[in-house]
């Protein structure tokens, strides 16, 4: 059973067809669905409980860039082996009805004006819709709304749509960037209980975008690159990203000891490089490792995507003050996700998107496996992938990769099931979702 929420209406009448992001996959859909016990192909695990949510941008009218559109979470709800519901809403923020700049007369940030459209996480009984500019807004497991959320008053800035839960203490640490007057960036910690504890300032030498950064047992690593505000950009009132490269900026690695959070950042200078995702870093001796999906350069003279981005380690050797740089594949991907199990410790797999495929990269040969949709006539599109663990301890290859992906030949999307065990096997279920899902960027797994 289906239920719409707004009468269908066509995407291209309303969002128009020029940019890729208008077309195809990306385009957004026009309607809240409600929908009711999943047509399911193959068998759902019995361990697989809980709620998989995906968030993205679903614009409700035109807008200048990917990254703008307003945030649409999709959620699917699985118990007993079955698919129990589907469910896309919009998150509802202050500015979802209401048009006012991020920015006020006077340059400060209206942090409520959000499209939340980045990232959903769970910590500590609150379920987090985010997006890098803004505050996060608290959501239900049903989707709904319930406000922006600043910890009690304690957050005065916005926050990073990739916080990082430690999961030996539990304590979710993230930082804040976007202020056009120093400090740029500050950097935050939520205790176990989601009480904020630690706000505190971290320079840089201008307002650079940092969307990611990495946690390890003993160490937040900040990543400070080359890609920088443009007030002029900012101010043209064209719709693009008002950030740019900047070959003068440089780029270096930031680490503070995580018992010491007040102490001394230590900068690294690396080659510069742009990296939107961190797929993990871990302590080994006396060095630091950081590995994500590296791009030589990015957004040189438009906010374009104009170059591939790659899987890369850089190997930070903290006793001697120098970092070790390495190119772990050739293959373009994007979004890795590993065992969040084995975040801040030395994970072996990594998975990220593809050319119509999940690729699994082996942290430790190099060496990688593809999982491929579709047909070379075809090909399905996958997106992120999160891991689904099976009971016990922290055994990759004992737990089910689980995303959307893109069915071409019926314009539809299925939640895929992938055995961990049997990476490039066939999928062993695939739940029919009665909405298409549009490309985006990141969602979680939420186990009962």
């Amino acid at each position: 059973m289906t239920d719409t929420a707004s009468d269908h209406t066509d995407t291209a009448t309303l969002f128009g067809a020029g940019e890729f992001f208008q077309r195809g996959n990306y385009a957004p859909v026009p309607e809240e669905l409600t929908a009711f016990d999943l047509e399911v192909e193959g068998a759902i695990p019995a361990e697989v409980t809980g709620w998989y949510l995906r968030n993205g941008p679903n614009p409700r009218e035109a807008t200048g860039h990917w990254f703008t559109g307003d945030g649409m979470i999709h959620g699917v709800r699985i118990e007993g082996g079955r698919a129990a519901w589907y469910r896309n809403r919009w998150v509802r923020t202050d500015s979802f009805e209401n048009d006012f700049p991020l920015y006020g007369d006077d340059g400060t940030r209206n942090l409520r004006a959000s499209v939340a459209n980045t990232h959903v996480v769970n910590h500590a009984g609150k379920t987090l819709a985010l997006v890098e500019s803004s505050l996060p807004y608290e959501i239900t497991n049903d989707l709904e709304t319930v406000g922006a959320y600043d910890f009690g008053g304690k957050l005065t800035n916005s926050m990073t749509a990739h916080p990082k839960i430690c999961p030996t203490t539990g304590e979710m640490h993230f930082f804040g960037y976007g202020s056009l007057v120093a400090p740029h960036v500050v950097y935050h910690r939520a205790d176990s209980d989601g009480q904020l504890v630690i706000n505190r300032p971290v320079e840089v030498n201008a307002l650079t975008m940092m969307h990611d950064f990495a946690l390890t047992a003993r160490h937040v690593v900040f990543m400070d690159l080359p890609i920088v505000f443009d007030f002029d950009i900012a101010s043209s009132g064209s719709g693009a990203m008002p950030y740019r490269w900047d070959d003068d900026y440089g780029a270096r690695l930031g680490l503070l000891r995580r018992d010491d959070p007040y102490g001394e950042v230590r900068w690294f200078e690396i080659d510069p490089c742009y990296v939107f995702h961190v797929a993990n870093a871990y302590e080994h001796g006396d060095t630091v490792v950081v590995q994500g999906v590296r791009y030589p350069e990015l957004w040189r003279g438009n906010d374009g995507f104009d170059a591939d981005g790659m899987m890369w380690t850089w190997t930070v050797d903290v006793r001697r003050g120098t970092v070790t740089e390495s190119q772990l594949d050739e293959r373009a991907v994007e979004f890795p996700r590993i065992d969040d199990r084995l975040a801040t410790l030395q994970a072996r797999y990594a998975v990220s998107v593809g050319d119509g495929s999940l690729v699994r990269h082996d942290l430790v040969t190099g060496d990688a496996a593809e999982h491929r949709f579709g047909t070379p006539d075809a090909p399905g599109g996958p997106g992120e992938a999160v891991f689904v663990p099976a009971a016990g301890a922290a055994d990759e290859s004992s737990g089910w990769y689980l995303g959307c992906v893109y069915d071409p030949t019926r314009d539809g999307s299925d939640l895929v099931i992938i055995d961990a065990s049997d990476f490039t096997g066939s999928p062993v279920a695939r739940i029919k979702l009665p909405q298409r899902v549009p490309y985006g960027f990141h969602g979680n797994w939420i186990a009962d």
